[in-house]
């Protein structure tokens, strides 16, 4: 086999940069001697992310165009011609024998670029609803990894491989449920509610878990919470005996084991890891995204006995009564495990790589 050059481009949100983390990974680990170069969008949470998991990683002066009146839509047409000069400098130079997109910013030029040379590109689209750059590269794109079925409404079906969400590989490593709860210096004994509003964190379900400290505390639970990085100064003094707040967790591994029962986000992604995960869960999802696809994908899963479902608008009149359901019924809580576990696919990031090794 020739030697594998390949470049991945997307983030913006954990939900694009996770996948893309899983896949480049795991072409690490499979083919000896893979260089793998991400690029990603001038200050966003990639350029971080990336580097800490051991990649390099360009950044392009991208972002999205906003759908209301701002400056931001008056220069984003300069933005794309730049960031299109810029990626085609990037491929010149790297080399690249594929182009994998996993969405956001960045993602749309380089495979743009890419498409224009000739080299081969891959979308890996992690939501049932593909946002509009997705949409147009597909036309000329050789495959399209996705993990909803009915996807051939937006792209074309014999692109189209049903391979399911890429997870983290450290999500997968169980720890015993005593030792991750010591690693967060919670108590090894005590029943844990982890909370986390996706990657950049939730404002909402940060000032809800604020609100209900003591009603959470009457369960004797004890409160494991990624509140985000934006919202770390204005909580981390509510930490105490019982409370941990962190502004992120990079241990994955270490933070679900220590679940007893989950709220969450319903990012595309973080389903995907929670479905292997496999913990009693409670979601609400955020209803500022396009087409509303967290809704959609909580849903989904309720309807299968997997989750649980609030909207945000219906917070304030039905969490209690939903958290207490959840929390006091064991039955509701192995049944939803059960059910989540049947949904899991680990092994989508194999078969993703396994595709892309197929196209080099």
């Amino acid at each position: 086999m020739k030697a594998i050059r390949i470049i991945v481009s997307g983030g913006g949100t954990g939900g694009h940069i996770f996948p893309a983390l899983a896949i480049a990974s795991l072409i690490k680990e499979k083919v000896k001697g893979a260089a793998i170069l991400f690029v990603g969008a001038k200050g966003k949470m990639e350029m971080e992310k990336v580097p800490k998991a051991g990649f390099r990683i360009k950044g392009l002066w991208i972002s999205g165009f906003q759908r209301s009146l701002s400056f931001q839509n008056v220069i984003f047409p300069l933005k794309l011609l730049v960031s299109l000069i810029h990626s085609f400098y990037i491929i010149k130079q790297f080399k690249p024998n594929l182009v994998v997109g996993t969405g956001g910013f960045a993602s749309g030029p380089v495979l743009q670029i890419a498409q224009w040379l000739k080299i081969p590109t891959v979308i890996q689209e992690q939501n049932s609803y593909p946002g509009i750059t997705n949409k147009l590269l597909s036309k000329k794109v050789n495959s399209i990894c996705v993990a909803y079925e009915g996807m051939e409404r937006y792209f074309p079906a014999d692109k189209i491989r049903i391979t399911g969400n890429p997870i983290r590989s450290n999500v997968l490593k169980a720890v015993a449920n005593d030792k991750a709860k010591e690693f967060f210096g919670l108590h090894p004994k005590k029943q844990t509610l982890a909370v986390i509003g996706g990657s950049l964190g939730s404002k909402r379900i940060n000032e809800l878990i604020a609100s209900k400290l003591d009603f959470i505390s009457s369960f004797d639970l004890q409160l494991l919470w990624q509140c985000g990085e934006l919202y770390y100064n204005q909580y981390k003094e509510m930490e105490r005996g019982g409370v941990f707040i962190r502004p992120f967790i990079f241990e994955m591994q270490q933070f679900y084991s220590a679940a007893d029962v989950i709220v969450s986000r319903a990012g595309a992604g973080s389903l995907s890891e929670l479905s292997s995960v496999g913990k009693p869960l409670l979601l609400i999802p955020s209803p500022n995204v396009t087409a509303n696809h967290q809704y959609k994908n909580a849903v989904a899963l309720q309807n299968k006995g997997a989750a649980l479902v609030i909207e945000e608008d219906k917070l304030e009149e039905d969490f209690e009564r939903v958290f207490k359901n959840l929390v006091t019924t064991i039955e509701i809580q192995q049944k939803m495990s059960k059910k989540l576990k049947a949904l899991a696919k680990p092994d989508a990031a194999q078969s993703i790589v396994k595709e892309l090794i197929n196209l080099v």
